[in-house]
């Protein structure tokens, strides 16, 4: 594989002492539904504590009031929904809105699977002109959509972060195949689709199909639900901030690894939780400081 491998972290984005919060980038966060409206809580935490001036969540209506509940800085939109529970057809036009005035795009927390969900998917997929991270069941309405993962126009940065088995669906393949050529799937994948791939799990791999870095940061504690969602908030953050796209998939990653081992390290791999992870995005941010 003739392929440059990255070991050096990125710098963290800097902060004028007389910055505002618009310079710091607008995360818009589409997901929830009923029943995991958890999933885009820690995904807007991630971008909140990964440094976002203003962090949107768009969600069913009808979860709105726990969205806001589990976070005061969040800022809501509320969105309409299907029978059950789930972001409805009708929703296209606000989306398209809220996309315009936001600076990057994160797709798929706790999304939900319907018809009419992988269209919008592979609908703002193919159509944001904003910097877009695609996790979870964004990333498996476009394995279910009509010609899977199309290649984005224009030269817009598109980053998606799949656990195995969601890569294994977009390749079309099985999850033992994947873990046996980790490396070399994700480089592939990286570049026949123009993108940035996170292929998470030990070791998560991350390429945009002519680098490649190795995360070297995190445990298995983090092997519990929700924390691919911190992971997505953050990712979008560090791009909202300016980075490019590979250099903030690749410091995100070692953030939130670095997170996972901090909290291991005070509350046991065991116990840990992915809602632990937002903070110690602190300390392993104030890490790379030094």
């Amino acid at each position: 594989m003739s392929i440059k491998c990255v070991i050096e972290l990125p710098q963290l984005p800097q902060r004028s002492e007389r910055a505002h919060k618009g310079m710091f980038g607008r995360v818009l966060i589409i997901g929830g539904s009923r029943g995991m409206s958890g999933a885009v809580c820690l995904a807007g935490l991630g971008a909140l504590r990964g440094g976002a001036g203003l962090v949107f969540l768009a969600v069913p209506h009808g979860i709105v009031p726990i969205v806001a509940a589990a976070e005061l800085s969040y800022l809501t939109i509320p969105v309409p929904e299907d029978n059950h529970g789930r972001i409805g057809h009708g929703a296209r036009k606000m989306l398209v809105d809220a996309v315009a005035k936001n600076d990057v795009v994160a797709l798929g927390p706790g999304l939900g699977m319907s018809d009419d969900l992988i269209e919008l998917v592979k609908f703002l997929y193919l159509s944001v002109e904003q910097p877009i991270v695609v996790d979870a069941d964004g990333l498996n309405a476009l394995a279910s959509s009509s010609g899977g993962v199309d290649k984005r126009s224009g030269s817009f940065p598109c980053v998606l972060t799949p656990h195995p088995g969601e890569f294994a669906r977009l390749l079309g393949t099985e999850i033992k195949t994947v873990q046996n050529n980790r490396e070399q799937l994700t480089v592939d994948f990286a570049k026949n689709h123009n993108l940035v791939l996170v292929l998470k799990g030990h070791r998560t791999v991350i390429s945009d199909g002519s680098r490649l870095a190795i995360n070297t940061t995190g445990n298995s504690g983090m092997a519990t639900g929700g924390s691919g969602d911190v992971l997505t908030g953050l990712i979008a953050a560090l791009i909202g901030q300016g980075m490019q796209a590979f250099e903030a998939a690749q410091l995100g990653t070692h953030l939130h690894g670095l997170a996972g081992d901090l909290a291991a390290a005070e509350h046991s791999k065991s116990t840990m939780i992915a809602s632990d992870l937002p903070k110690y995005l602190s300390r392993a941010w104030q890490q790379l400081q030094c």
